[in-house]
């Protein structure tokens, strides 16, 4: 069959092409489906320093095409369309692309994750220029700086939390006048000295230029209709992720928000045969080297499934 695959990855973030090139060095010919965005979270991400072995950091667009790159050079096949259709009910699964469909033996998805983002134009002006949605990627070019953060659950907080250990000051800017976040995550953030709390506001535009990025923010009360501008350099949007399982829904198990479940210590989802890395699994590191790290767990949990079923 000339579009069947021993194994087909899904995905073409840190996590699908570290499962790449661990699978084409274990001779299993390995398929990414890159995706028409390939290349995950880090294609929107400008400066990577906290990745080992890259001392003088580089640029995340520069990554994913030495990741790429290194897959291909152990043959790794790519194909670029979107996955529109899954079917993991029988062997051999079978995905249908806009061009074409594919089956396999086994089925690697890293399809990844997506920041929630707050929908405003200037917002999208400023990514990379101010707005983030990662303060452990990078609150450390905001040292010594005025920031918001925008959200009144654990993610807020946590990054409120990071961020004062770096910022002059943080801001969290919520739409109530309380917050969603556990007990123990207020507490450090409401008594936190460099922690303070914009209440029932909201962003209304991010403010800046070409040359400096982000200068000063826009925010509504949205009680009393008043607009204030805050000098705020940095914007953390921290309203959560979306996991990128629509197409998996009531296929595989997933968690209460959408993410994949895996059996504790390795990447095996509810059907056999399917296995998850990266974002898409994991709602609370959400970093690349973790990405990596779970991509390498499902190309080995995978090859040596392969070899169970042939020894059968």
């Amino acid at each position: 069959m000339k579009n069947h695959h021993k194994l087909i990855i899904l995905g073409s973030g840190p996590a699908g092409l570290t499962a790449a090139i661990y699978a084409a060095r274990a001779n299993l010919n390995p398929v990414v489906v890159a995706g028409n965005d390939a290349g995950g979270q880090l294609m929107l991400t400008t400066e990577v320093e906290n990745y080992p072995g890259f001392p003088e950091g580089l640029q995340g667009p520069e990554m994913m095409k030495f990741f790429r790159e290194q897959a291909e050079r152990f043959k790794t096949q790519f194909y670029t369309g979107d996955v529109l259709e899954v079917d993991v009910a029988q062997r051999p699964f079978t995905l249908a692309t806009e061009s074409e469909t594919l089956t396999c033996d086994a089925l690697i998805v890293s399809t990844g994750a997506s920041a929630r983002w707050l929908g405003l134009e200037s917002e999208q002006r400023f990514q990379n220029k101010g707005v983030s949605a990662c303060a452990t990627c990078d609150g450390f070019f905001f040292r010594n700086q005025d920031v918001a953060v925008v959200g009144g659950g654990d993610t807020a907080m946590e990054e409120a939390l990071y961020l004062a250990n770096l910022c002059r000051s943080v801001h969290v800017i919520h739409r109530r006048d309380t917050l969603r976040a556990s007990k123990i995550m207020q507490k450090r953030a409401l008594q936190h000295e460099k922690i303070s709390f914009i209440w029932d506001s909201a962003v209304e535009e991010v403010l800046g230029n070409d040359q400096q990025g982000m200068t000063s923010l826009k925010v509504r009360n949205l009680k009393t209709n008043e607009v204030a501008e805050h000098p705020f350099t940095g914007l953390f949007v921290a309203i959560g992720h979306v996991p990128n399982t629509k197409i998996f829904q009531g296929k595989l198990n997933l968690d209460e928000t959408g993410y994949i479940l895996v059996k504790p210590g390795s990447t095996f989802t509810s059907v056999e045969g399917v296995f998850a890395c990266g974002d898409v699994q994991d709602k609370v590191y959400r970093q690349a080297v973790t990405a990596a790290g779970t991509g390498c767990m499902a190309a080995i949990d995978a090859e040596r499934w392969l070899a169970e079923q042939e020894s059968q």
